[in-house]
């Protein structure tokens, strides 16, 4: 990369496969299409970003909150905007996956053979286990859990994210009968783990904690970062 080198977090554990992953910071600017910036100006990062990569394509969904991931089997150039999901997966080199976030976990998946993946995951994404569905796309090329890579990247921390009961009790699976903190990353590291994944990692940044460096809703933010992720060609 070259403009976005500063204003990214990178995935560091997928540099020796040949996987590019990162998740935008504020200071590249808000890649959402409901706020507040000109469609333009934020279809222009979108097209710097492309670039940026090296990708010949790069997709994302209008996200819905729910357990969809999309799997491509053919590359484009250019940016494709698809029906709606929280999720894509490719065996193809040099397509870009994305999603957007501001307080929910960009989760990224890589295999060394060049399959990656990457989902959305807010508090209903990690309720319906959508992780699982990635793991399930890549295991239908033969690819098994123990062999894939699982970084979950900027996101609320569990101090800052308190819930209601009842999403508490739906998340965790104990009772509830008041308002409570959960962490989100953790309880999707232990779903990575309970579908055989072995090599997971996490990011320290916390979106409402650094709200200086990440956008986050819980603190107001109409702009959201961007969860890019590409194998290398």
């Amino acid at each position: 990369m070259t403009a976005l080198q500063t204003a990214v977090e990178r995935v560091t554990e997928f540099d020796d496969i040949g996987v590019l992953a990162f998740t935008t910071r504020r200071e590249a600017g808000t890649f959402g299409l409901s706020g507040t910036d000109p469609v333009g100006e934020v279809m222009g990062r979108w097209t710097a970003l492309l670039a940026d990569t090296g990708a010949r394509g790069i997709c994302v969904a209008p996200q819905i909150h729910g357990d969809r991931v999309l799997p491509h089997v053919t590359a484009w150039d250019g940016i494709l905007r698809t029906e709606p999901a929280d999720g894509h997966a490719t065996q193809e080199r040099g397509l870009a996956l994305a999603v957007t976030v501001a307080d929910c976990a960009p989760v990224f998946l890589a295999h060394p053979s060049g399959a990656i993946a990457i989902v959305h995951s807010g508090w209903r994404g990690t309720e319906a286990r959508i992780i699982d569905q990635a793991i399930r796309l890549l295991g239908r090329v033969g690819l098994s859990p123990d062999e894939l890579r699982v970084h979950i990247g900027p996101a609320i921390c569990g101090r800052c994210y308190e819930v209601s009961a009842d999403v508490r009790s739906r998340l965790t699976g104990e009772p509830a009968n008041r308002p409570g903190n959960v962490d989100i990353r953790s309880l999707i590291a232990e779903q990575a783990r309970e579908a055989g994944v072995t090599s997971i990692s996490m990011s320290a940044s916390c979106t409402r904690c650094d709200n200086d460096s990440f956008y986050s809703h819980r603190a107001g933010d109409a702009g959201r970062q961007l969860a890019v992720i590409v194998a290398k060609q």
